[in-house]
């Protein structure tokens, strides 16, 4: 059994690089179904039950500092990539579709919950709330809301296997979507967007070892930094230190994304690991109590995608959006910059930077998004 930090941070560590590991080199289709990071939650839960850990003072004090400093130097380094600037160049017609979208969300999450929320009392409500962040930007959305309303650690399995199961099902049914585009448009009385002509994304270059030490310096700078000035602004019953952490580390991001620093290579690198280093930290607090609810929340995520799926097709029928631009705004929420572009390229090759930048823009505004949608829900939940 493991008594100190280092062997435990050993064991974070190595679980969080295996599932990555062996999905870059078997690329094994079983890993589209239940991505790594699920794996990698699921795993470190197993083995926090079966007790390779002791939770004393050291490990407890280890997993505090671990989740209090990574999280908001994560979401400084997912926003170094966000180019303000490429994502207003789209034009009023594609940034219109796209918050179409996100109320058509909002509006699924808020009925979705009305609809189960006998069976949601108490706390249960705040895996939804989680997701939400998640079918906005992506899972480090989906940690920071978890943190911020202070969700329970053993829910976030809740979350993660809703959200790889649903999101799977969902790109699945977009792909085939693609050939009744023509009669789609014809219905909705819109022209294709397939002609689009949209400025390519940024590219970096190679991530050097000094450009690692210089972005995990200044990650963790600004994360204590947002921290220092979280605990001295005003606070409220949802807007806690810890939100305005996460907030404040998100804006600075974006500042310094508009600057010469982010053509410096390696931040999304680094993100991408400290991301799954967060959640096999997080596993580690955890175990399977109230796995059985699983089939409960995966109801909820199929209840969210349809009356989204719905709405968004009667919105694009009111503003004459065509299918295009509705799969790939709907994927860029719920499915994040990895997918998006791939659904956009089979759509048409010109869609594809629309997709990244769109997917981008998720990851800007899925915090607020999800901690807009925790404050409805636990306005509404019954005690």
């Amino acid at each position: 059994m493991i008594h100190t930090a280092w062997p435990y941070l050993a064991v974070m560590l190595l679980a969080a690089g295996l599932f990555p590991a062996l999905e870059r080199r078997f690329r094994w289709r079983f890993f589209e179904v239940l991505p790594p990071i699920v794996l990698t939650y699921l795993l470190v839960t197993a083995l926090a039950v079966t007790g390779l850990w002791q939770v004393n003072e050291e490990i407890r004090a280890t997993q505090t500092l671990l989740i209090g400093h990574m999280i908001p130097a994560l979401l400084f380094l997912l926003m170094i990539n966000c180019d303000l600037l490429a994502i207003l160049r789209l034009g009023p017609r594609v940034l219109a579709v796209f918050f179409v979208t996100m109320v058509c969300l909002f509006v699924a999450f808020i009925a979705t919950f009305l609809m189960f929320r006998h069976w949601l009392s108490g706390n249960a409500w705040q895996p939804l709330a989680a997701l939400s962040g998640s079918w906005v930007g992506g899972t480090a959305n989906m940690v920071a809301v978890k943190q911020a309303i202070g969700m329970p650690d053993r829910l976030l399995a809740m979350s993660l296997l809703t959200d790889a199961l649903c999101y799977s099902m969902w790109v699945v049914v977009l792909f085939g979507l693609g050939r009744l585009a023509t009669n789609f448009n014809r219905w909705t009385r819109a022209k294709s967007s397939a002609d689009m002509v949209v400025e390519e994304a940024r590219s970096h270059g190679p991530t050097t070892p000094e450009n690692v030490l210089l972005w995990l310096g200044l990650a963790l700078l600004v994360g204590a930094v947002s921290a220092w000035l979280g605990e001295r602004l005003p606070t409220s019953d949802m807007l806690t230190s810890t939100t305005w952490t996460i907030m404040l580390a998100t804006g600075f991001g974006l500042v310094a994304a508009q600057t010469p620093l982010s053509r410096f290579a390696g931040a999304n690198t680094i993100s991408s690991a400290m991301l799954i280093s967060v959640v096999a930290v997080l596993a580690s607090q955890s175990n399977f109590e109230g796995i059985a609810s699983a089939p409960l929340y995966l109801m909820c995520g199929v209840s969210v995608i349809a009356i989204h799926a719905v709405l968004l097709a009667l919105a694009a029928r009111v503003f004459h959006f065509d299918l295009y631009l509705c799969g790939i705004s709907s994927l860029a929420c719920i499915g994040g910059v990895a997918a998006t572009p791939i659904l956009a390229a089979s759509y048409s090759r010109s869609l594809v930077p629309v997709g990244i930048l769109l997917a981008l823009l998720g990851y800007i505004l899925g915090t607020a998004f999800g901690l807009l949608v925790a404050s409805v829900m636990s306005s509404l939940a019954i005690a």
